[in-house]
């Protein structure tokens, strides 16, 4: 593999995991620029909880090669600069959450003095205040991915992985959960997003992977990819047939139900051209009604239906 740009927070070649006779990871491929917020999409089984350990350096790879913020994966360095919220987490119940916090910060190598400002600064953040001094045992599940995302931010991470960081959560948790993230980007880290809730990796994420038994079948910028071609559906009277067959010059796919005509063109941009057209046929307009391509319709046609998230 070529030396990795120090524009890459991970790079990977052909990297791939066998346990004994299953492959769980085939060929991957990847590519993350530093200061991506990242999707990792795809079904169960697909090989991205395989993928991750591999980058973290837990599980060895049985061929290929990744390289994390520029060294090789499971390198102790790198590993110094990364957080790491797991979906399936078993903490210290033990301790109290001020009490957690400490225990992972030491065993980042974090400086007293500086655990000493970031614990609080970490329980505000994650609105866990005044819950410092609870023990985890007495924590809801929502409470408990709080306070996971709160450690996975201990060493101020150059690199984070976030394995289901909204599960459990309530909507204002994760909108909490998504303005962490962003505020995480804008100071310059890279997060590694993987989430089955696709509404949050749309609004999240500036580029997704669609990955399938282990293989990244595509990588696509995703706010590119959801502003593309647009289905509109008007609910009309008085349209003839001559009159939809005029729509043809602004729109494609063309087709009545009743009152309802549905097409699709290539951007919002079209849309006064289109109602201008059909009013000056005579036809009466009660609604126009635009929708972009879900990301969870594009999930469908790139990874297909056969499996769950």
């Amino acid at each position: 593999m070529t030396q990795s740009f120090s524009g890459l927070a991970i790079q990977t070649h052909d990297l791939r995991k066998v346990f004994g006779s299953k492959v769980a990871v085939e060929s991957l491929t990847l590519e993350v620029p530093r200061g991506e917020v990242f999707g990792f999409l795809g079904p169960n089984g697909a090989g991205k909880s395989t993928s991750v350990k591999m980058l973290l350096g837990l599980v060895r790879p049985t061929s290929g090669e990744a390289t994390v913020l520029g060294r090789p994966a499971g390198n102790v360095d790198a590993r110094r600069k990364i957080g790491f919220l797991p979906e399936h987490f078993r903490f210290y119940d033990w301790l109290n959450a001020a009490e957690f916090l400490h225990l992972h910060g030491n065993l980042n190598g974090v400086p007293r003095d500086d655990l000493r400002r970031r614990v609080p600064w970490l329980l505000d953040l994650v609105g866990l205040t005044p819950h410092g001094e609870k023990r985890l045992h007495d924590f809801s599940k929502g409470m408990l991915q709080r306070i996971g995302l709160a450690q996975a931010l201990i060493n101020e991470p150059d690199l984070i992985f976030l394995d289901e960081p909204t599960s459990g959560l309530d909507p204002g948790g994760r909108r909490l959960v998504r303005d962490i993230i962003k505020a995480q980007r804008a100071r310059g880290a890279t997060v590694l997003l993987n989430s089955h809730l696709l509404s949050e990796v749309e609004v999240t994420c500036d580029r997704v992977a669609f990955i399938k038994h282990g293989e990244v079948l595509e990588t696509r910028q995703l706010q590119t990819m959801l502003e593309g071609e647009i289905d509109v559906t008007i609910r009309a009277r008085k349209s003839s047939a001559e009159t939809l067959r005029g729509l043809e010059h602004w729109a494609s796919s063309v087709r009545a139900d009743g009152e309802y005509v549905r097409f699709s063109v290539p951007d919002t941009d079209a849309l006064p051209e289109v109602v201008r057209y059909l009013i000056g046929c005579g036809v009466d307009i009660y609604e126009v009604t635009p929708q972009h391509t879900s990301l969870e319709e594009l999930f469908l046609d790139i990874v297909g239906g056969d499996g769950g998230m």
